[in-house]
């Protein structure tokens, strides 16, 4: 029996991306959640089944792949845990309460939770963790800059915030403790082990982030760049197909593309 995979956001613009997706993979689409600001319909998605809430979504599908809001994020958990459907979650700007109900549902349901489907994004989460133990706080400045359209809503991106979790884990820390996002006016010289952020908003930028680790004699810095919202929606498939028939709990896209 073919997967299937239900969108909860079908109708928007990354909705749309893995409608398509799903249909080029030969999974079957079973569903979708609609954005509660869409109107009309999409021409991709005619025939499609459209559920009223989340767990009508649920009761069609093996997996739902969710790019919503994240104040839907607590009440999808539950829903989706009743169900024991699986869920490939990537919406971002989860509070702690949200990924707390995340994390509950785990105990239940399989879940593939990322700030960033992509593979390069991936490799550079593992790579930062990597360069972070290595260039330590004392003698690197660890500073993240990242840019997307003027529609995003949330900053830091979820992106930014993995990253500066995966520098905070590679030095031992917890990012909460040494988190310095968007300085402004006289905020005194930088403290040893800060890691900053900077947000910029713009355009129809897809995503750009840039790790910068600054030291006294030289600069490294990592650098991704997005041209195409539809590495997102590919990874995510391929997240979905992978979630089927694991057991319970937390996953990430380091799991996916066999990277643990």
């Amino acid at each position: 029996m073919m997967l299937r995979i239900g969108i909860a956001g079908i109708t928007g613009r990354m909705g749309r991306l893995l409608a398509e997706e799903v249909k080029s993979t030969g999974a079957t689409l079973a569903g979708g959640l609609r954005r509660p600001d869409a109107t009309g319909e999409a021409e991709n998605l005619r025939g499609v089944p459209l559920a009223p809430d989340i767990a009508g979504l649920a009761a069609l599908a093996d997996v739902v792949i969710d790019f919503t809001h994240a104040g839907a994020a607590a009440s999808h958990a539950r829903a989706l845990a009743d169900a024991a459907v699986g869920w490939v979650l990537g919406t971002s700007g989860l509070t702690a309460q949200d990924e707390a109900a995340v994390a509950a549902a785990t105990e239940w349901i399989p879940i593939v939770y990322a700030a960033n489907f992509s593979p390069g994004v991936t490799l550079m989460l593992a790579l930062a963790e990597r360069m972070a133990a290595a260039l330590p706080a004392e003698g690197y400045d660890a500073e993240i800059l990242e840019m997307h359209h003027r529609q995003k809503v949330d900053a830091p991106s979820g992106t930014a915030i993995g990253l500066g979790r995966a520098v905070a884990k590679g030095r031992g820390v917890a990012l909460e403790a040494v988190m310095r996002s968007g300085r402004h006016g006289d905020v005194g010289p930088r403290e040893t082990g800060e890691i900053g952020f900077a947000s910029l908003r713009g355009g129809q930028v897809v995503g750009e982030h840039t790790l910068l680790f600054a030291g006294a004699s030289e600069h490294l810095a990592l650098v991704h760049r997005a041209f195409d919202r539809r590495v997102y929606a590919s990874g995510a498939v391929r997240a979905a197909l992978w979630l089927a028939g694991r057991p319970a709990g937390l996953y990430s896209m380091r799991d996916v593309i066999g990277m643990v």
